[in-house]
């Protein structure tokens, strides 16, 4: 694939999203963040030498999920382009949809029964593995139906799959609709699920296939094998994030009076199908990387290599990092710093080193939203960002954490206007 056409090779920019890292004062580490606690020495150096600041990714009205945060980020206005979570990781999965069909994020749950009724006890099934849940999804397959609308269900990765049910007859009912309300799992970790659950136009549907999704997967053999191993057990699939056939603008199109280069190409470095699902909307390319889970044991390393690499070829690439929003939802500080250290010590090296053989680079280290680990979920506090590299004058900041970002006069209402800053000549 050929890069940019400029004479100099043109300049080239790392965009590198440590999901859901920011958050509150922890106490147990003495007040600090995770971001102020870890050592970070790499993105430290790096503060001294470009600007610290924050952005709103999420507009109001819009739950923050990633789905929407990383749209914002990204540079496109979640209020006008954002259709759902699901289709975007249809996309992902090379799921084509109609018009009329509907995508539902299908995850893999363990609910425990209380005497106050079932609580969350792990919305990913105790990160059940691709293969046990392929044998899940294919038993839904087998014997879930519906009678006026196709139902099929795809496997993803791990508790994160996919259920679409597609456009019957012209005179069926609308399955759903702008009122269809349904919770993100990961909200309600060891939380009550009674007030989560589906409401509004088809929520009828959700709830009998979750219901019968409980039925099917009571005494599996592959929860059995879990439960033998001491594992925790998937009781059901929790349908969410419904949503239609998503269209974004390409990005080279997206930001064609900013950039120097008619042929703009990007890459997308993600073990989550969410963002695959963006890349290929927004035309960047998938940077297949061996030892990647989405999960704190990723290969940070070889993350770093592969982007690297990528961008002899990639005027930009996009490095995303699951693990920090993952520790977020299990209420660990301590895995969140972690993960922030081995960022800084096994990924960025070999990507400043191939960033700064160049005669231009631009790099942006920011997370999409908040995932504070006191609450185990997703905020919507404005993010902090780094942004340094060519044409950038410092500012007096020598650390990257919440509080430099919050005293930055540098604020984007709009976190979407952002971008465009960034790639600016």
């Amino acid at each position: 694939m050929s890069g940019s056409t400029n004479a100099d090779g043109g300049r080239k920019y790392v965009i590198l999203i440590p999901d859901g890292c920011a958050d509150f004062p922890v106490s147990q580490f003495g007040g600090k963040t995770p971001l102020q606690y870890a050592a970070m020495p790499n993105i430290d150096a790096l503060a001294k030498t470009g600007i610290v600041g924050c952005s709103a990714n999420v507009p109001v009205g819009l739950s923050p999920g990633s789905d929407v945060a990383t749209l914002g980020l990204l540079g496109y206005n979640p209020a006008e382009y954002y259709t759902g979570r699901a289709p975007l990781e249809a996309v992902a999965q090379d799921i084509q949809l109609g018009n009329d069909d509907w995508a539902i994020r299908c995850n893999l749950v363990t609910l425990q029964e209380t005497p106050q009724g079932e609580i969350m006890q792990s919305f990913t099934a105790g990160h059940i593995s691709t293969e046990e849940a392929a044998e899940l999804i294919d038993t839904l397959n087998k014997t879930l139906r519906l009678e006026e609308n196709e139902l099929t269900f795809y496997t993803g990765v791990s508790y994160r799959n996919l259920a679409v049910i597609r456009a019957g007859n012209d005179n069926c009912r609308p399955l759903f609709s702008r009122n269809t309300m349904t919770a993100p799992p990961h909200d309600y970790t060891d939380k009550l699920v009674a007030t989560a659950l589906p409401t509004g136009d088809g929520a009828d549907i959700l709830l009998r296939l979750m219901n019968e999704s409980k039925k099917l997967f009571a005494g599996h053999p592959v929860n059995k094998k879990r439960i033998a191993a001491g594992k925790l057990p998937a009781t059901q699939i929790w349908l969410w994030g419904l949503g239609k056939k998503p269209a974004l603008l390409p990005f080279s199109q997206r930001f064609a009076k900013v950039l120097a280069s008619n042929n703009f190409s990007g890459g997308m470095i993600t073990a989550v199908d969410l963002l695959r699902g963006i890349a290929s909307l927004i035309g960047w390319r998938q940077i297949e990387v061996p030892g990647i889970t989405g999960y704190v044991d990723t290969d940070y390393a070889a993350k770093g290599r592969y982007a690297a690499d990528a961008l002899k070829d990639l005027d930009i690439v996009c490095i995303h990092v699951e693990a920090t929003d993952e520790a977020g939802h299990e209420g660990d500080a301590a895995k969140k710093v972690k993960a922030l250290e081995d960022i800084d010590g096994k990924l960025l090296p070999p990507l400043l080193d191939a960033l700064c053989s160049n005669k231009e680079w631009r790099l942006l280290i920011s997370p999409d939203h908040l995932t504070p680990v006191a609450l185990k979920t997703h905020t919507s506090e404005p993010v902090p960002w780094l942004m340094c590299g060519s044409g950038i004058k410092p500012d007096s900041n020598v650390q990257y954490n919440e509080e430099t970002a919050a005293q930055s006069p540098v604020f984007f209402k709009d976190g979407w206007k952002m971008m465009e800053t960034f790639l600016r000549y």
